[in-house]
């Protein structure tokens, strides 16, 4: 009887850990996002104090 009891729940504890957050998606879209724009404006305001 426990054994079965701690299948099932090993079962929906991995369930768990497929599904993705959607806040956690939404964070890591937006750190990209900000990572990509810091990256540029440090690549243009390089190029734009070298002319």
């Amino acid at each position: 009887m426990k054994k079965n009891k701690e299948i099932k729940e090993k079962k929906t504890k991995n369930k768990l850990q497929k599904q993705y957050d959607k806040g956690q998606i939404f964070v890591k879209i937006m750190a990209g996002i900000l990572a990509f724009m810091m990256v540029m404006s440090i690549a243009v305001s390089l190029i734009y104090s070298l002319i």
